[in-house]
């Protein structure tokens, strides 16, 4: 439930001197619509959200520690192999960090004031020493499951983005990034009160170029006065200026 009071935490203060936080997920709501951006970071009107789908964090879950079990008995996964690397994943002392919401990888972006972050789901590292970003999505689709779908940007900005925090700390990084993306089958004859699932590895080779002159747009969105026109192709800006027309209208 969203109260109609605007919220007054994580507000960004043009005059602040101190670092505002931005994670990966709300600069993300910039690319998709500036004034959607601003009317949440900058005036606190939340846009509504869906609920968690609770089925894709339980899959998130136990991808986690299947492939931690892996990397404490130091060996290779099969879907790694898979893929053509061969040494166990990626272990660090920061890892448990990383994967936390709202602590994730941080960077301070000093161009910006921006303390960048992003909770990443598993890092890899290939025969090179390049660490790989993993992702673990989960779906239920009859179709074969690609990253081509025009919506499926997020997600390669969002490795991209993890990609670029990592590079931040210091890390050797790989342009290449793997998703593993689990599908619910719906062709069993019976539930039986199981899933079965078909699991995929997809490759995306990043280019995080966009990211600098994205953080500046989003800085230079939250500075402004006043909040940006409505972004076509908004399904919530079109829905606040039809409600207004709505509502003005003569009885």
């Amino acid at each position: 439930m969203h109260s109609a009071v605007p919220r007054t935490h994580n507000v960004f203060d043009p005059e602040a001197v101190e670092p505002y936080r931005l994670s990966r997920s709300k600069l993300e709501d910039f690319m998709r619509c500036p004034r959607c951006f601003y009317l949440d970071r900058r005036l606190g009107i939340d846009t509504p959200r869906s609920p968690p789908f609770s089925l894709n964090l339980a899959v998130d879950e136990l991808l986690k520690r299947e492939f931690d079990r892996y990397r404490e008995t130091r060996r290779t996964h099969p879907l790694m192999r898979r893929l053509g690397l061969s040494r166990p994943p990626f272990d660090h002392p920061e890892l448990s960090e990383w994967r936390t919401n709202n602590i994730g990888v941080q960077h301070f972006h000093a161009a910006t004031g921006f303390l960048v972050y992003g909770a990443i789901d598993d890092v890899w590292i290939d025969d090179h020493d390049a660490l790989r970003v993993i992702e673990y999505k989960a779906t239920s689709t009859t179709k074969t499951v690609t990253l081509n779908d025009d919506w499926k940007i997020s997600y390669k900005r969002q490795v991209e983005l993890y990609q670029w925090l990592l590079r931040r700390r210091g890390f050797k990084v790989s342009r290449t990034s793997h998703f593993i993306y689990v599908n619910a089958l719906k062709t069993p004859p019976v539930f039986a009160g199981r899933l079965e699932f078909e699991t995929y590895t997809l490759s995306h080779t990043g280019d995080d170029s966009w990211i600098e002159n994205s953080l500046r747009r989003a800085r230079a969105c939250l500075a402004q006065p006043e909040s940006p026109p409505p972004t076509a192709g908004c399904d919530w800006c079109r829905y606040r200026v039809e409600a207004r027309a709505l509502e003005a209208a003569p009885r």
